[in-house]
């Protein structure tokens, strides 16, 4: 495809841009390979979703996923571990197409690299574009950037946008309406942790009615004010019971200090303490159980994000289980899940112990958890159409691909 203007002057230009040292890339499988791209942490937790359920079905598809400046690569990731791509630099790019050879590209979002969707559409990449929001795209057709935008987008077969008005933009844009979806947002899927029916049972009756709340990943740092938060609901809710999971097995110890400390009554549920009325907090040093609380407990405040340097824990578990989510300010690593759920009403942000017992309390009327846990459920299963067409959408350009290369 001949470049644009802006293109041209772009791919000019790039040529004087510092070239960065990258560390060398892990060698390329053999067999057919799907290069999948992040722009974000929750786009890059739904294409891991969404490339496990494709392998599944296609266990000879190998995986690449390449991620931006915003999602972090330090964490233990498995297989596939994310690339970082941070240069669109010529050279760059030629290496890295040269070394991968992708059959299919899926870009997700915006922050479009020219050069390398335009090089990799020109050596015959398939190239789809999805969870594409209105806010990637410039407002106005004249000028620079849009010159430069169109002609990237022009290198997309397929391009689904995770809203109407995304779409509209798209055209107004210039781009042809045959190769634009309207769909929503893209979102992580969830697997909910397993809870096998004897677990539930036996915590239902080990309870014995008892209204109670979860902290799942509790930080050190948060034992206090969470504690603080359970003190004042219980002047409200005198039966209700916190059930407290730390992070790590090994803060256990601090966590009965601190419960002790502010004169909590607790038990071990696994030490198989009896849990009578006087219990006011429930300790399990567990976090495998928390499929369990997750469908016990009506509301769960996610911890890990009340402390200051905290990133956050995904939310989607706790919302497709049934629970309402809590969370505190410093969610960055989930900071789209959570803008997500609160936008559906499904989960609400605490400042510290205080906002935390109120919301507690407010939430502890069957009602309004129940209004929450059900706007959870529905956007947690709202994006489910949306994996489930792009799973059938690349298997059917792979088979399209792979009868093309046949023939030639």
């Amino acid at each position: 495809m001949p470049l644009s203007l802006g293109l041209a002057m772009y791919r000019a230009l790039s040529w004087r841009t510092a070239q960065p040292v990258q560390d060398p890339p892990p060698p390329r499988p053999r067999g057919p390979l799907i290069w999948m791209h992040a722009t974000s942490p929750e786009r890059h937790l739904a294409l891991r979703d969404l490339g496990a359920r494709l392998r599944a079905q296609r266990p000879e598809v190998n995986l690449l996923i390449t991620v931006n400046a915003s999602v972090p690569v330090a964490a233990p990731w498995r297989d596939p571990v994310p690339v970082p791509v941070m240069s669109d630099h010529p050279l760059a790019v030629r290496a890295f197409l040269d070394h991968w050879k992708p059959d299919l590209c899926l870009w997700t979002g915006g922050d479009l690299m020219p050069n390398l969707i335009s090089l990799a559409a020109d050596r015959g990449t398939v190239m789809v574009l999805a969870d594409l929001e209105a806010r990637d795209l410039p407002r106005r057709r004249a000028g620079w950037l849009t010159d430069l935008t169109r002609p990237c987008l022009e290198r997309f077969g397929a391009i689904l946008t995770a809203s109407d008005a995304a779409a509209t933009q798209l055209r107004r844009l210039g781009v042809s309406g045959a190769r634009i979806e309207a769909h929503s947002r893209l979102l992580m899927g969830v697997s909910p942790p397993p809870c096998p029916d004897t677990a539930l049972t036996a915590a239902a009756q080990a309870l014995s009615g008892r209204p109670l709340w979860l902290a799942a990943y509790l930080q050190p740092e948060e034992f206090a004010p969470v504690l603080a938060a359970h003190r004042d609901a219980l002047r409200f809710q005198h039966r209700l019971l916190l059930v407290a999971v730390p992070a790590e097995p090994g803060e256990t110890g601090a966590l009965t200090e601190a419960a002790g400390a502010a004169g909590l009554r607790f038990a071990d549920w696994h030490g198989g303490d009896p849990i009578g009325e006087e219990v006011q907090l429930l300790i399990c040093d567990d976090s495998s159980d928390l499929g369990l609380w997750y469908r016990m407990a009506p509301i769960t405040f996610m911890a890990g994000s009340l402390a200051g340097g905290a990133t956050g824990h995904a939310p989607f578990a706790a919302a497709a289980l049934g629970s309402a989510v809590l969370y505190g300010p410093n969610i960055a690593d989930h900071a789209e899940a959570y803008a997500r759920l609160a936008q559906a009403r499904a989960a609400r942000a605490v400042q510290d112990a205080e906002t935390l017992a109120q919301a507690v309390v407010q939430l502890s009327a069957p009602d309004h958890a129940a209004a929450m846990a059900l706007a959870g459920w529905d956007t947690i299963t709202e994006s489910a159409a949306v994996t489930d067409h792009l799973i059938e959408l690349i298997q059917d350009l792979l088979d399209r691909k792979e009868a093309r290369d046949a023939r030639a």
